[in-house]
């Protein structure tokens, strides 16, 4: 379970205002990737906040609402797009989205917990921690609201481009969207440069 550990380890250092940042989104095949930011009061605690791939649909939803919702939670939330992630590829496109997460939340930050591997050029310094959503409290919050967010606006894209699912499956390379991909062809929020919608193109 999460803790705030790595938090502490940061505050023991001198860091006063400590970010979590987590991404959601860099596998699908439409849609932008979601990256948040959150700094947590430091006497936080959660019974069941976790990695947001831990959760059901339902309990996700709930967290959204407490942590967004809080006045002592902190967090800012981007959104880096298709355009974006095709131009300079979906890796680079998820470090962009964490540095403006680091830059536009407030207070600035003075440290960083991320997810995953170290970010390259990043503003501030940071501690990188693989699997760290299920080790911070911060990067598990974080997770919770890039996923929700995400999630939320590929179901409104759904609507804009009725067939392939995106409520369901949210831009992952389901069964199911890759064949409404070869049946429809790709909308323009789907990834230019991921292979399959490459492919497609391609063939046609």
């Amino acid at each position: 379970m999460p803790s705030l550990d790595h938090e502490n380890l940061l505050r023991t250092a001198g860091h006063t205002h400590i970010v979590g940042i987590d991404e959601a989104g860099r596998g699908p095949l439409a849609g932008p990737v979601s990256v948040a930011a959150v700094i947590l009061p430091p006497d936080f605690a959660h019974p069941i906040l976790n990695d947001s791939k831990k959760l059901t649909h339902a309990k996700r939803e709930v967290l959204y609402e407490e942590l967004t919702q809080d006045p002592r939670i902190l967090w800012h939330s981007e959104m880096v797009s298709v355009t974006e992630i095709d131009r300079i590829n979906i890796l680079q496109a998820t470090w962009l989205g964490m540095r403006r997460c680091a830059l536009a939340i407030r207070p600035q930050p003075s440290a960083a917990l991320i997810d995953g591997k170290p970010v390259r050029d990043f503003p501030i310094h940071h501690v990188a921690l693989v699997k760290g959503d299920s080790l911070s409290y911060s990067i598990a919050a974080a997770s919770i609201i890039a996923k929700v967010t995400r999630d939320r606006l590929m179901v409104t894209m759904a609507e804009t481009y009725p067939g392939y699912g995106f409520e369901i499956h949210k831009g992952y390379p389901t069964p199911a969207h890759q064949a409404a991909l070869k049946k429809l062809g790709p909308c323009p929020e789907h990834r230019r440069s991921f292979s399959p919608v490459a492919q497609l193109l391609l063939d046609l």
